[in-house]
This record gives structure tokens, sequence and C-alpha cells, in this order.
């Protein structure tokens, strides 16, 4: 009987530290609403604009590309797929290719200058590409894709990894102040202990605690 009350009872902490987690992040998430240009997701969306900068030099116009960085910017806060951002991405900077940003992109992505501005002038007439210059269009294509699927990744990256930080920090003056709500303070240590816990566990709190279930069975079958 013991057995069973110590799993009932760690099952039980587990779900309630893990629906902390859970209230923690939720909390984070809705900084996109609550801050202006999208709160906690302009700590990824940084890199994008980095790279896509990046791509056309110091020398560049910074009105179309800020145009278009409003537009990644938007898909990026409403959560579109990153295969769909990194599509739109791509066609913007192709859309931008022309005779006056083909040697910045060149530079960028490693082509030959020349033939890359001929295929930006050629594009933007409306000409058809000859074989070289379709070669090197396509080498310009994935070296484009590469840089920036690169920083769609680091994007992520940072996004989920500041998202943790922050919903641990939230998760923990949660804890805390609800613990104080029920006593004086007296285990605010553990408190602390529960919000640092709350976000790593939330994602996986059912499956441990079926876990933790199953290794009471097995204990008590053991034991008979």
């Amino acid at each position: 009987m013991a057995d069973l009350d110590l799993s009932n009872y760690l099952g039980t902490l587990t779900m309630a530290v893990g629906a902390l987690g859970t209230a923690a992040f939720a909390l984070v998430d809705t900084s996109k609403a609550l801050f202006p240009s999208g709160g906690m997701s302009n700590t990824g969306f940084a890199a994008i604009r980095t790279a896509y900068h990046g791509l056309f030099g110091k020398n560049a116009v910074v009105g179309p590309l800020e145009y278009d960085l409003a537009t990644l910017h938007g898909n990026w806060i409403n959560g579109r797929s990153l295969a769909d951002q990194q599509a739109i991405a791509k066609s913007l900077v192709k859309l931008r290719l022309n005779g006056s940003t083909a040697s910045a992109l060149a530079a960028a992505t490693g082509v030959d200058a020349k033939i890359l501005q001929t295929v930006g002038e050629k594009m933007s007439a409306g000409k058809a590409l000859e074989d070289g210059e379709s070669n090197v269009l396509g080498r310009f294509d994935l070296a484009l894709t590469s840089i920036l699927d690169g920083a769609y990744q680091l994007a992520d990256q940072r996004y989920r990894n500041w998202s943790r930080v922050c919903a641990m920090f939230v998760a923990i003056i949660m804890a805390v102040i609800g613990g104080l709500t029920i006593d004086h303070g007296d285990r605010i240590g553990l408190y602390i202990l529960a919000g640092v816990l709350a976000t790593p566990i939330a994602p996986i709190s059912k499956d441990l605690t079926s876990a933790l279930a199953a290794g009471v069975k097995v204990a008590q079958s053991i034991k008979r």
C-alpha cells in the first residue's frame, strides 16, 4: 500500500511540475502579442536579419530589404514552418537579383560575379538564359539555400534556448508565489527546485509519470 501511495504521490508531483512548466512556456509565448515586434521571437529573428543583410553587402539599398524583412518577420512571428519560410526568403532574394545587387550576392555565395550580373539583368528583362548562365544560377541557388538554412536553424535554436531560460525563471516565480500562499516560505528551496525542473519535465511529464507507475509495479512484483 505504501508503494502504491508513493507511486500516486510521485505521479501527481510529476504532473504538477510538468503543468507548471507548460504554463510557464505559454506565458513566455504570449510575449509575442504583449511586446512590440514579437517579444521573445526577436531573439531568434536577429540571425535571419543579419544573414539577409549580409547577402546584399554594406552598399545595399536599405528600403527594399526592410520590406522583405517585414514579410519574413511576419512569417516568423506567426510560426510558419521553417521550410516555407526559407522558400519565401529565397524567392525574395532572387527577386532582388539584378545588375546592381549581383556583385554582393556573388561575393556572398561564391559564384562568378560577371555571369551572375548577366543572369540578373536577363531575369529582370525576362530573357532566356544560356547553359553556362543556368549553371551559375543553379550554384547560386544551392549556396543561397545553404546560407538561409543555416540562418533559420540558428534563429530557431536561439529562440528555443532563450524560451527555455525565460520559462524557467517564470516557473520559479510562479512556484514561489504559489508556495507562499500556503506557507511562510519554510520550503522555498523546494519551490525553487520545482521551478527549475518544470521546463525540462514539461514535455515528458506524461511519459515520466507512466514510467514511474510501471517501475513501482515491477518493484511490487519482485517484492512478492
